[in-house]
């Protein structure tokens, strides 16, 4: 039996770590999943491949973990991350939100859905976004439990890396904080849904994407804060 996960956000999500700082790909067995053209393939690298800058993506460490825990199930990533993308655009009926439904359910046809893995936030830091993140998300998660069937799916919510603080980009530098709280609130209030911490979490040298090693922690602690729903 796969248990899948759907991999939604923006680039640190998809994941930017430098692949060749990345440990040996470990498939346990073959038992470590990536969706590709609606069939379940053997995990490999990038697993979220939608530029040419993918690289090593958090829902790796996440899997292997989960896989590590439950040995009698299969895990599979539905990748559908998007770098640079904001909450509108992933609001019902636009594309990415009808291509990740698209793909989930392709994925429920071989497949039971365990569970949401969302980063996004960097992209909604301008002063005319953030106000509307919670009402955005909600809009987002509350429409894709019903297009899914599926309405205490866990969503896990990853926080914005303190390190951007020396991001160049000004309105995530000056803003990120406030969308972080965002992300906390939903942790706390939206049902089924848990905040996962990116505090001490090193950054690329952009500032702005997670490393290599701090994505293996990160999929790591998603993968805690996972656990309180089983």
């Amino acid at each position: 039996m796969v248990h899948a996960f759907l991999l939604i956000g923006q680039s640190n999500a998809s994941g930017r770590g430098d692949l060749t700082e990345a440990p040996p790909l470990d498939h346990k067995n073959g038992r470590l999943k990536v969706l590709r053209n609606g069939r379940w393939k053997d995990l490999f690298r990038p697993v979220n491949a939608e530029k040419s800058v993918s690289g090593y993506c958090l829902a790796e460490s996440f899997a292997m973990a989960y896989a590590e825990a439950d040995p009698d199930v299969e895990v599979g990533i539905i990748p559908c991350a998007e770098g640079g993308t904001q909450l509108l655009e992933w609001m019902p009926g636009e594309l990415l939100f009808d291509h990740a439904v698209a793909c989930a359910k392709l994925a429920m046809r071989t497949s039971k859905l365990a569970g949401i893995l969302w980063h996004q936030g960097e992209s909604d830091c301008a002063p005319d976004l953030h106000p509307r993140y919670i009402e955005r998300f909600t809009t987002i998660m509350d429409t894709l439990r019903r297009e899914l069937g599926c309405p205490e799916v866990p969503i896990l919510v990853g926080g914005l890396g303190d390190f951007l603080t020396g991001c160049g980009i000004e309105e995530i530098r000056e803003n990120f904080t406030i969308v972080n709280e965002h992300l906390k609130t939903l942790g706390q209030t939206y049902p089924h849904c848990a905040f996962v911490p990116s505090e001490g979490l090193g950054a690329n040298a952009d500032s702005l994407h997670f490393s290599t090693e701090a994505l293996r922690a990160f999929g790591l602690r998603y993968f805690e804060a996972f656990r309180k729903f089983q």
